[in-house]
């Protein structure tokens, strides 16, 4: 494992001297390695691994090496995870997927459990997330909780047997725009957004609101002035005036706006965005079935016991 590991480092750095550096050890020893994979290779399929092109030159790569390299990568990556799922088998990690946004829950939750982690030298992860990636993190075993937001129906119970939740709380969305009065009012409708010039994102937790109201094809029916990655961008293009429009934002985000806590965004007008079909669900995250298969001692089920002690009462 460690000579696959050496191999590659060599090949992203191209050079034994600038492997040695990155691996902390000496370039003889990274040197040494290489010699012996090339003698086992040459014998085993008549061809090295690595070719010195002279001194100060990057090494180059043989057909077989390149080949040697891809398993070598395939090889490490899928032993780190074999490893990192006995260690979650075993309760010494306990990896927590979660947003920007809901970093503070898991830090309310976190001092229920952190001396007792510590004492039996359990591992706590934290993972940064968007909300487009929560259900796919959590169906491929990538992270054991997420704390985020998702697009539920209004009024409706949780929905999705496979995976448990515990609700923080439920809320809208609203409308940050510059648009004047007479164009867009204190009030809008979700069918009255097809009239409206439109600021949105790729993907993500409003992306997934438009695809509940509007279908797959929403773009096709709305008035998409801009389509930005990260909110503060559309906030920053808006009071640019540059765009003439509006962004729909979580209600939470509405009110900071609405209270003049936005700093970046100064001069923009709240709209208050009436839906009655969906809603926007805050809470942790988790696989059903990676609850109920461990005993109530387990990491995972501790750290979802106190997610349970601080969530906010009926």
């Amino acid at each position: 494992m460690d000579q696959l590991r050496t191999l590659l480092t060599v090949h992203e750095t191209r050079s034994a001297l600038r492997a040695a550096r990155a691996l902390g050890r000496e370039q003889s020893s990274v040197q040494k390695q290489l010699d012996t994979l090339n003698r086992n290779f040459l014998e085993l399929c008549g061809e090295a691994l690595v070719v010195k092109q002279g001194r100060g030159k990057d090494v180059l790569f043989t057909p077989t090496g390149e080949s040697i390299v891809e398993l070598a990568r395939e090889t490490l990556a899928e032993w780190l995870d074999g490893i990192h799922e006995c260690r979650r088998k075993l309760g010494t990690t306990v990896t927590v997927g979660t947003t920007r946004y809901m970093l503070d829950t898991l830090a309310k939750a976190w001092h229920h459990v952190s001396d007792e982690f510590r004492e039996r030298d359990v591992d706590l992860k934290v993972v940064h997330i968007r909300t487009k990636d929560i259900w796919t993190k959590l169906e491929t075993r990538e992270v054991d909780l997420v704390c985020g937001s998702v697009v539920t129906r209004a009024g409706a119970g949780w929905e999705q047997a496979e995976f448990d939740v515990i609700e923080w709380r439920r809320g809208g969305l609203a409308l940050l725009t510059n648009l004047p009065e007479t164009v867009v009012g204190d009030r809008v409708r979700v069918p009255q957004l097809r009239s409206v010039p439109l600021v949105v994102p790729g993907a993500g937790l409003i992306a997934e609101f438009l695809r509940g109201w509007f279908g797959p094809d929403y773009r096709q029916g709305l008035d998409i002035a801009a389509e930005i990655d990260e909110i503060q961008y559309g906030i920053s293009l808006l009071r640019s005036n540059l765009v003439q429009g509006a962004m729909i934002v979580t209600s939470g985000l509405g009110v900071v706006a609405s209270n003049n806590e936005l700093r970046e965004g100064g001069g923009l007008r709240v709209v208050e965005l009436a839906d009655d079909s969906l809603e926007r669900l805050v809470g942790v995250f988790a696989r059903t079935d990676e609850l109920s298969k461990h005993p109530a001692d387990h990491p995972l089920n501790l750290l979802w016991s106190a997610f349970q002690a601080e969530a906010p009462r009926p």
